[in-house]
Order: C-alpha cells, then sequence, then structure tokens
C-alpha cells in the first residue's frame, strides 16, 4: 500500500512539474515573440539624420559621411538613433567639444555577446550594435543637465554615446537617446522605413 502511495505521488509530482515546465516554455515562447514584435514594430518613416540631429540637440559635422538615423515609437518613451562617420582626427576633435573635460570616453570592456539586439538597434540601420564591439570602441553616457561643452550645450535629450574606430583612419559616431513620446518625425519625402 505505502508503495502504491509513493508511485501514485511520484506520478502527481512529475505531471505537476511536466505542466509547469510547458506553461514555462510557451510563456517564454510568448515574451519571446513579443519582444521580436516590438523591435520591428514602431518604426517612424521620415527620421532624417538632419531631423534626428535636432530633435537630440546634437551637431552632425559639415565633414560627416554616411549619415544614417531611425526614430522608433515606444509605449512609454520614444529611441531616436543616429550614426555618421567622420575621419579619426575629426571625429576625435569633434568628441573632444562634446565630452566634458572632466569626463573621458571609455573602452567596451565589457561587449554584449553576438546576437545581442536592443530594443531599438542599429541594425535596424545596417550597422552593427555598438555595444557588441570591442577594438577600437569608446563610450560615453552623457545628459543636458549641466553639460557645458561646447557642444554638450545644444543637447536636448540624454544620449549613449559610441564612437568605433571601424578601420584605421575612419570613426563611426553612434548615439541611442530616449525622448519623450510625442515628438513625429516630418512626412518623408519619398519611399521610406
Amino acid at each position: 500500500m505505502r508503495h502504491r502511495l509513493l508511485v501514485a505521488g511520484g506520478a502527481v509530482l512529475a505531471a505537476v512539474a511536466a505542466a509547469v515546465a510547458a506553461f514555462a516554455f510557451l510563456g517564454s515562447d510568448a515574451l519571446s515573440d513579443r519582444a521580436e514584435q516590438d523591435r520591428k514594430c514602431c518604426w517612424k518613416r521620415g527620421a532624417t539624420p538632419g531631423w534626428m540631429s535636432g530633435t537630440m540637440g546634437l551637431r552632425i559635422p559639415a565633414g560627416a559621411s554616411d549619415r544614417r538615423a531611425g526614430y522608433k515609437a515606444g509605449s512609454r518613451y520614444d529611441v531616436g538613433l543616429l550614426a555618421f562617420t567622420l575621419p579619426s582626427r575629426e571625429a576625435d576633435a569633434y568628441l573632444s567639444r562634446l565630452v566634458p573635460e572632466d569626463e573621458e570616453m571609455v573602452a567596451n570592456l565589457h561587449p554584449e555577446r553576438k546576437g545581442y539586439e536592443p530594443m531599438a538597434p542599429f541594425g535596424h540601420l545596417g550597422l552593427p550594435e555598438p555595444e557588441t564591439l570591442v577594438k577600437g570602441a569608446r563610450r560615453i553616457d552623457l545628459c543636458p543637465d549641466g553639460l557645458t561643452s561646447p557642444e554638450g550645450k545644444r543637447l536636448r535629450y540624454c544620449v549613449d554615446l559610441f564612437a568605433h574606430e571601424f578601420t584605421p583612419g575612419s570613426t563611426r559616431v553612434y548615439v541611442r537617446s530616449t525622448i519623450e513620446p510625442g515628438v513625429t518625425p516630418p512626412a518623408p519625402d519619398g519611399p521610406g522605413e
């Protein structure tokens, strides 16, 4: 009799464990699907580099090339992306006017693993995620409160700023910023995102 109770109890426990595992698997699958939908959803057309630069309050140097921008609307906040390339010397000069003298950009010593994709990925712009880069990569977070550097005085929102010398002599500047909801990019002139 005792043996039957143990067997029955074991079977019940196994069934409960299987049910919990099934719900956990289905729940994580649903969360994964939701996260994937969030990453692909809500990119707004018309977010040009010039518009994004003005919205963030971050000047793009005249000599910058490969200018890219994106704007993603969210339920709690929106995210703006801006990227451009400069000759490394010009990038260093620009960044020295943006980053306060008492702060410095630091190497990305703890990069995210390959496949990392934030909710507003630079992959949307055809670029690698700066958080995954190591060699030649630097980063800093800046907020406009009290920022007195010549370029920083214009900043309107907090930004995650990355600089990556992806080839000798060429540096790409990446900027990601959370922005208050409701900012609307201008209507695009033609086919867009």
